[in-house]
């Protein structure tokens, strides 16, 4: 039975796809099976993973106006034992394509269900917003990854998405947990990475992963070349971190 894990922050640009894409691929690289559902209309994890737009017939779309099952909208990548159901623009607007629908909000939940034991990690790359589509992620997964990057206003928002959280726990899924918070886009070099370091591990303590990603040029170039990190560049910082993370997620489950 797979672990389904969210991967969610309303906050655009904090690492939210380049987590997705690089967990996905890095716990495949440690012979999990993994599906990586892109729930992000802008399906920049899609597309970081070669998969053009063109070439996609079913898609997360097409499962959201239930046009066909979760099983045809896989699709396999180049990585071994890492599959993904893609996203297109499309998905901007079914939030009011959707809004008749009955029992909308487990719309995802119930995709997934049907195709979960093939599987160990079904990671979901959320949408920048506390919609429609991060519900149905929500209310589909065991848990939630929380990036946070070590910048100015690190912590903006992310008490309304805790707020989020305790809601859809409340009446949607009440095993939802927070795997952890992830640091991203950190650089010893800058006093403030360090303070937002600090400052988190004040408020959430255990609830933050040992593993922190650094800020690595790698990571930033690696989805203009369509590939995930340890194709793009297997050295570098960038991959030792998210093969880390991979490994500490496992230990933890």
């Amino acid at each position: 039975m797979a672990k389904v894990i969210a991967i969610s922050n309303q906050k655009a640009g904090v690492g939210k796809t380049t987590t997705a894409v690089n967990l996905s691929s890095c716990l495949a690289v440690l012979e999990k099976k993994v599906l990586l559902i892109d729930l992000d209309p802008q399906a920049n994890a899609t597309s970081s993973l070669g998969i053009e737009n063109d070439s996609i017939e079913n898609g997360i779309y097409q499962l959201f106006e239930k046009l066909c099952s979760a099983s045809d909208c896989i699709i396999e990548t180049k990585i071994v034992n890492l599959n993904i159901i893609p996203s297109h623009i499309d998905l901007v607007g079914i939030e009011i394509e959707s809004i008749d629908l009955i029992d909308r909000e487990n719309i995802l939940m119930n995709a997934i269900d049907k195709i979960e034991k093939e599987y160990d990690y079904i990671i979901i790359d959320c949408p920048p917003s506390l919609g429609l589509l991060t519900i149905n992620a929500l209310t589909a997964s065991n848990s939630v990854i929380i990036p946070i990057q070590c910048e100015y206003f690190a912590l903006e928002g992310l008490g309304k998405l805790l707020n989020t959280i305790k809601s859809i726990q409340k009446i949607h899924n009440k095993n939802l947990s927070i795997e952890g918070l992830l640091l991203t886009m950190y650089d010893s070099r800058l006093n403030l990475s360090n303070q937002v370091i600090k400052e988190v591990k004040l408020h959430f303590n255990e609830m933050v992963f040992k593993t922190i990603i650094h800020r690595n040029i790698k990571l930033g170039e690696d989805p203009s070349y369509v590939e995930s990190i340890l194709d793009y560049d297997v050295s570098s910082t960038g991959s030792n971190n998210y093969l880390n993370l991979a490994r500490e997620l496992i230990l933890n489950s």
